[in-house]
């Protein structure tokens, strides 16, 4: 997934919800040129702020709740809210404390915006420190609610089913001259060229044997750019090699390897798209950087100010000055590519913009797969003129039995083709399938888009 792999992508996501439970259960070959990353790495901002203030936040929060300072806790919940851009975790972190401060007519109406959101938590609602609320009538009234969060909906339907070879699908595109599609494989570590029937046969194998990530076609230059990542901790890669990434080019033809570029250190570089130069832009969900590869002088460079705790796949505009940026934890943001100044899109307790793994952007319109909600979503959203702000949102497909983790997807004609059940949720910290688990087809889904006015 990812710009941030599917494994660091849930230990970020276990890191708010520590946040939340510090009161919900206690109260993320030839000819090959081989570049080498001394000489590459420009980096124009220093260590990423923003996963410093997020874990400070949450060290306050844990020693606030822990001294019983329910003031100090609460302001601390504020603080997290205000940082998450008003996420739903933060919400859960805010009622949460709310409930702890015994304000239950403010925590009333947190549970309530989070229900607006279109979100559900019955797990997290379950714990203990929401007690004092159980029994209002107000809260059996919004948790009444919630339900309706929770049905299936979809306008999708299958594509084609994916063989076993392809252990655990995470990324897609397509090439419109060949017809075909193209489809990253995180266990198998291969990419996948399969044709619009489900035929599938090897474009390439990982060249490092790690698993591969984040891919773009590159139809007008005849080239496929794709991002292999070892996991740290991930039990398919050599230990030695944990915490590396590479940038790689293919000659879409031939499948042969062209450049291998070595990513930044400790860097997990999950997620990629393409801007209108052909330069990928590629995220890393552990540290939160975002860089640019010049694809003629194999340069990376860091593009942004240190605003992002775990960005996923980016969203290239067309004025190709700005970049939308989703943040596992922190929602979505409009990036100045000459200025790095960011603008966060506002949440305003109606639309869910965190949990964001792949994000898609036409004209106005917004498509994103998010698979760290509840529930996890397919979504398409309608933006302001000025890319700032969002309209209205509508579900491609919700809390349905073919999702499964949806990871990435891609706009071919009026449809949105995306990875609907990519197997990461039967995975364990280590990348191992989870005891009494079993892998099953991954599908391809698509769903018509409907375009604004």
């Amino acid at each position: 997934m990812n710009a941030l792999t599917r494994m660091i992508t849930v230990a970020v996501a276990v890191a708010v919800a520590v946040a939340v439970a510090v009161a919900v259960a206690v109260a993320v070959g030839v000819g090959v040129v081989a570049v080498s990353p001394a000489a590459l790495f420009a980096q124009t901002a220093q260590a990423p702020a923003a996963i410093d203030q997020f874990a400070r936040l949450q060290e306050e929060l844990r020693r606030t709740h822990g001294s019983g300072d329910a003031a100090a806790y609460l302001a601390g919940s504020r603080s997290m809210y205000a940082f998450l851009n008003g996420s739903p975790r933060a919400m859960l972190q805010l009622m949460s404390a709310e409930t702890f401060a015994g304000k239950p007519d403010e925590a009333l109406h947190t549970f309530a915006q989070f229900v607006a959101m279109g979100q559900a938590n019955e797990e997290v609602l379950t714990s203990k420190s929401f007690d004092p609320l159980r029994d209002l009538p107000r809260y059996q009234s919004i948790h009444a609610d919630m339900a309706a969060n929770t049905a299936a909906k979809t306008t999708a339907e299958e594509v084609f089913q994916l063989q076993s070879a392809a252990r655990i699908p995470e990324d897609i595109d397509y090439d419109p001259q060949t017809k075909q599609f193209y489809i990253s494989t995180v266990l198998g570590k291969q990419i996948l060229q399969v044709n619009t029937s489900g035929g599938t046969k090897l474009f390439a194998s990982a060249p490092d044997q790690w698993p591969m990530m984040a891919l773009k076609v590159d139809s007008r230059r005849h080239s496929l750019w794709a991002t292999e990542v070892a996991l740290d901790g991930f039990a398919a890669v050599a230990k030695e090699d944990w915490g590396r990434s590479a940038i790689l080019e293919y000659d879409l033809r031939s499948g042969k390897l062209l450049h291998r570029i070595e990513g930044p250190p400790k860097a997990a570089l999950g997620d990629m798209a393409l801007a209108a130069n052909g330069d990928p832009i590629v995220s890393d969900g552990e540290h939160g950087g975002v860089y640019r590869v010049d694809r003629n002088t194999q340069r990376v460079a860091r593009i942004d100010a240190g605003d992002f705790v775990s960005p996923q796949t980016p969203a290239v505009l067309a004025d190709g000055k700005h970049i939308l940026v989703p943040d596992y934890v922190r929602g979505v943001a409009l990036l100045d590519l000459n200025t790095q100044h960011v603008e966060w899109l506002p949440m305003d307790g109606k639309h869910a913009l965190s949990g964001i793994d792949g994000l898609y952007a036409i004209g106005n319109t917004l498509i994103a797969t998010q698979n760290g909600i509840s529930p996890e979503r397919v979504v398409q959203f309608t933006l302001t003129a000025q890319k700032t702000g969002v309209l209205s949102e509508s579900i491609i497909e919700r809390a349905t039995p073919t999702l499964g983790d949806p990871t990435h997807g891609v706009v071919v004609g009026d449809y949105f083709y995306y990875v609907a059940n990519s197997g990461w949720d039967i995975l364990d910290e280590h990348g191992v399938v989870k005891e009494g688990k079993t892998m099953t087809a991954p599908a391809i889904m698509r769903a018509k888009l409907t375009r604004p006015g």
